[in-house]
């Protein structure tokens, strides 16, 4: 048992390490280097710097905001994320520093490659290392903390608010000058890259929570759902059904999977039963035992005094 669970964080901190070394090279190889910016605390630091042309240096306003959320991070979401948090920020630092200095040939400056490319190969690679890391229980700070406390509580994608945040964030930089990588082109290009960005940390976030149900018709309904109880795991219902050609009863099954198990349990199905019909739809919200808990905001206990007359 303790095995399993230091290899558990192992498994937890080599993941957090690989997203922050992705989310990192997102801003020294592609976005820096092209004068570009985002949303995000690392945007905010990037487009303070680009405004003060260097006097509000991004290594002091990242980590002072930092910690500010970090004490927001230990008070909603336990020891435990500001621990990794920590972790990522110092790691993140460390290489928004390490890697212009020691590896300045993996900076991408070519004027014959397009911007929007620019843009969509950093706001990909931005979204895959933070999606890791998020994964994994950890965050680069800035609305990534934001984020999670809100997810924690409500049904709220991170997605949708690093979205609201990077609005009022790149809108910013309509009040930097063009030679210092402000203006509307260079904001409309950090809107493309809010898109990407907010799209794939989704993907990447949710993807494995995704669901999905399953209709299943057969003589043989007792045999599969016998092996989606006992083997995969998963509930079964059987809904009572009459063909209406045959006008004979059977059950139709009714099963909700995670999306990663569907090809697994549709293959055992044809090997029970090679007639079976099957229909698969998505399943966005699934809550309950073994999927997603109900969230709907903070659970405040309110105490009255009722005072005896």
């Amino acid at each position: 048992m303790k095995t399993s669970r230091f290899l558990n964080v192992v498994w937890d901190y080599f993941l957090m390490t690989l997203g922050t070394l992705i989310f990192v090279m997102a801003w020294t190889s592609f976005l820096q280097p092209n004068s570009l910016a985002s949303g995000g605390l690392t945007g905010l630091t990037t487009i303070l710097d680009y405004a003060t042309k260097g006097k509000i240096p991004m290594d002091f306003t990242f980590a002072t905001i930092n910690v500010i959320l970090l004490v927001a991070g230990f008070l909603f979401l336990g020891k435990s994320f500001g621990f990794k948090t920590i972790y990522v920020i110092g790691l993140s630092s460390f290489l928004f520093w390490f890697l212009p200095e020691y590896f300045p040939f993996l900076e991408v400056v070519d004027p014959n490659l397009d911007k929007i490319m620019i843009v969509l190969i950093g706001g990909a690679m931005e979204s895959i290392g933070i999606g890791l890391i998020l994964l994994r229980g950890g965050s680069t700070g800035g609305t990534d903390i934001v984020a999670m406390i809100l997810n924690k509580y409500w049904p709220v994608s991170p997605g949708k608010v690093y979205l609201y945040s990077d609005i009022f964030i790149i809108s910013s930089l309509l009040l930097i000058p063009v030679e210092q990588g402000g203006g509307l082109v260079n904001m409309i290009y950090a809107y493309m890259m809010m898109l990407v960005f907010s799209f794939g940390v989704d993907f990447v976030v949710l993807g494995q929570k995704s669901s999905v149900q399953l209709l299943v018709f057969s003589k043989k309904y007792k045999e599969i759902a016998d092996h989606i109880i006992y083997d995969v795991q998963r509930g079964v219902t059987a809904l009572q059904s009459v063909g209406w050609y045959s006008q004979q009863e059977s059950k139709v099954l009714l099963i909700i999977l995670r999306k990663q198990q569907m090809s697994e349990v549709i293959n055992e199905i044809k090997r029970i039963d090679k007639d079976a019909f099957v229909s698969v739809s998505s399943a966005n919200s699934v809550y309950g035992e073994g999927f997603e808990e109900i969230k709907s905001g903070p659970n405040l206990k309110k105490t009255r005094h009722i005072e005896k007359k």
